[in-house]
């Protein structure tokens, strides 16, 4: 499937465009899953103000979503009309600041960050070491792993709104909770600030090694995978519901459910992004009627089906 091509048309509004922007652009080479259709336009902005400027420029009612490293992401076979913001080199620094601070920009690999902070012998930040994806994505979702969430770190951030004005914002104007943002959807994170404490760098650097150590013991992390299928229900563990719903290894089309870890869906046979949706759903459908409990995806679901297809719990 492709989309019309309105790159020109675009470019012709964006005279001062610094950044790149692409038409059809294949999704499914940078998702950790490998699958799903393209984008309508990838855009990669040179920097914040690059950002800015688009975002400020083109038209109100065109769609537009950003993605990050892909790790906790599905794109629906049909692909994502609009544009499709992914932030590359100018996003993607990390500069240490007195008072044991860094700063990251939101392309900036969760595990990057833990080792810069290691370096410069800040502690409070090795967790981000067992997080894959960006601090973008950290931030939308108030990452978090090993006890320890994005919150319990950050001081502030930076995002830019749909009209392209840039906003920065305290810790406390987020409203973060279990895996959750209340900063607006369509607001873009470009940077975050955390606050560390004074550490050993060799301590530090060992116990991110202890945090890879348990996520290769207890993860499919060798597999094609989007990372935590499902968000635990209040007082319950996601991955003991799957499991006491008999759902440790089950299998829709090229989809399968990790026998090693059952909240972490796989792409073992070339599975389109409706096989791994549709076993999704059927999970939750088997747990709901199990334990009563709902499941909520933790994995972002984007985009839109092949030609009449069904998406979420339509597929069961």
């Amino acid at each position: 499937m492709s989309f019309p091509d309105i790159v020109p048309a675009l470019a012709a509004r964006l005279p001062d465009l610094r950044g790149r922007l692409s038409a059809n652009q294949a999704l499914a080479d940078v998702t950790w899953f490998r699958v799903g259709g393209p984008a309508q336009v990838l855009f990669i902005p040179a920097d914040a103000a690059d950002l800015a400027y688009v975002l400020a420029n083109v038209p109100s009612d065109l769609p537009v979503t950003v993605i990050g490293l892909g790790s906790n992401l599905l794109v629906r076979d049909g692909g994502i009309p609009g544009i499709v913001i992914r932030l590359g080199r100018g996003f993607a620094q990390t500069t240490v600041e007195s008072g044991h601070r860094i700063r990251a920009g939101a392309a900036v690999p969760d595990a990057k960050l833990a080792r810069a902070a290691a370096d410069a012998g800040i502690a409070g930040l090795a967790f981000y070491r067992g997080i894959p994806g960006a601090i973008g994505g950290a931030l939308r979702m108030n990452a978090g792993a090993h006890g320890r969430e994005t919150k319990d770190a950050l001081i502030e951030a930076q995002a830019v709104d749909r009209r392209g004005t840039l906003h920065r914002l305290a810790l406390s104007d987020m409203a973060m909770t279990y895996r959750h943002s209340g900063v607006p959807d369509d607001w873009i994170f470009t940077e975050a600030l955390y606050q560390g404490s004074p550490g050993d760098p060799a301590a530090i650097l060992k116990e991110m090694q202890e945090v890879a150590d348990y996520r290769e013991a207890h993860q499919p992390i060798k597999e094609r995978t989007g990372g935590s299928t499902f968000k635990n229900p209040p007082g319950h563990s996601a991955w003991k519901l799957i499991d006491a719903a008999g759902c440790r290894g089950l299998r829709v089309g090229g989809a399968k459910v990790s026998e090693m870890h059952c909240n972490f869906l796989i792409n073992d046979a070339n599975a389109t992004a409706e096989d791994i949706e549709r076993l999704g759903e059927t999970i939750r459908a088997r747990v709901k009627a199990d334990s009563g409990q709902t499941l909520t995806w933790e994995i972002v679901r984007l985009g839109v089906p092949l030609d009449g297809r069904p998406t979420g719990e339509a597929l069961v």
